[in-house]
């Protein structure tokens, strides 16, 4: 049995990846998140989903490991994890009434010996339209939700939902965290099955 281990403390990503059935474990790695100057929120997202994966392989021979990051973007500049209310509120105001990029990346590293595809990465990407609301609603979301561990400061699966507008993805999980179409593809790749036949 291959071991799978998904390099992330994210309940978010946990709860997706338990729909796939498959045993995992779940190991937090402990990394700088920051992005790099004149890198593009495209290249951070994927650099760190790679180096989440990388850090937790060093230690775990023979697993898969999965890594995953997101970065939300708007105009050009990335809107991280707000980290409190504050900086939630500010982004939420930047982001009112318009359209947000959403880079959701994946890393796949196999970890065995002979694995016929080691390392898989892909980005997906994610539109979402704010709502154009009052600094009041905003501020009642942010104080029942409190999605302050977010890119963006909004959580889909959640009340969140109720400040957007509209969501435009191919993969509809991307943007809570973990892009569960590309994974299955990538998992067939490595040689995991699905279904019992």
């Amino acid at each position: 049995m291959t071991r799978l281990i998904l390099a992330s403390s994210s309940v978010y990503r946990r709860e997706l990846l338990a729909r796939l059935q498959f045993a995992f474990e779940s190991i937090a790695p402990e990394l700088d998140e920051s992005p790099r100057s004149g890198e593009s929120p495209e290249q951070t997202a994927l650099r760190l989903a790679q180096e989440k994966a990388v850090v937790i392989a060093k230690n775990q021979p023979g697993s898969i490991i999965i890594g995953s990051d997101q970065v939300a973007t708007l105009d050009g500049l990335q809107i991280g994890k707000p980290g409190n209310h504050e900086a939630a509120l500010r982004q939420l105001q930047l982001m009112r009434g318009r359209e947000v990029a959403f880079h959701t990346a994946l890393c796949v590293l196999d970890h065995r010996q002979h694995a016929p595809f080691p390392v898989q990465v892909q980005d997906v990407c994610t539109m979402v339209k704010f709502r154009s609301l009052s600094d009041a609603e905003l501020d009642a979301y942010l104080r029942i939700e409190q999605p302050y561990d977010c890119a963006g400061s909004a959580k889909n699966e959640g009340l969140g939902i109720t400040i957007i507008e509209s969501i435009k993805s191919d993969d509809p999980t991307a943007l809570t965290g973990l892009p569960l179409i590309a994974l299955t593809s990538m998992l067939r790749n490595a040689g995991l099955s699905f279904f019992k036949l």
